[in-house]
């Protein structure tokens, strides 16, 4: 497994649409365990494969506490294909937009539809967190940051702050 670098906003990769991932091969599962690497290590609770560098449909989270064992979970070609109409707000951050904090207000509830590492179909119904962290990282899939759920006046002061900072780390 590798620590892979990630892709840091204002990248324009963070804005486009990732590609559909046709197979579960060797090389999938590889990019899954490269991606829970990753995400362990920065650390955070959900990675998209696009935050890597990969444009692919493909994500990782995990959800449990800092005082229980790890529970990875791997999704490929995920698809929100229900939400509650209740909502709930959680303040989201981002590895790809670091030490950025807003509240974010999503469906409380949400079932996907994803194939897991083995290959196989799977539905999952989640609620709290980890309906939130789907969420968050299948926007990332369709070129979505979670800045773009918050004011207009906001997300421009954000974009303006990582821009200049990247023209900074370029000089």
């Amino acid at each position: 497994m590798t620590i892979k670098p990630l892709i840091i906003l204002p990248d324009p990769l963070l804005r486009q649409v990732s590609t559909s991932v046709e197979q579960v091969d060797s090389e999938i599962k590889r990019l899954a365990d490269d991606m829970l690497e990753t995400m362990y290590d920065a650390p955070g609770i959900g990675l998209a494969a696009v935050q890597i560098g990969v444009p692919r449909r493909m994500l990782v989270i995990d959800v449990s506490r800092d005082d229980e064992e790890n529970k990875p979970l791997v999704f490929i070609n995920p698809e929100v294909v229900r939400t509650s109409d209740d909502r709930s707000v959680y303040e989201e951050g981002c590895l790809s937009i670091p030490d950025y904090y807003a509240e974010v207000e999503r469906p409380a509830v949400v079932t996907v539809n994803y194939v897991d590492r083995e290959g196989k179909q799977q539905r999952l119904e989640a609620d709290g967190l980890l309906a939130t962290c789907l969420q968050h990282e299948i926007d990332h899939l369709d070129g979505v940051l979670f800045i773009d759920h918050i004011s207009r006046l906001k997300r421009e002061m954000v974009i303006r702050k990582f821009t200049k900072a990247a023209k900074t780390r370029v000089v």
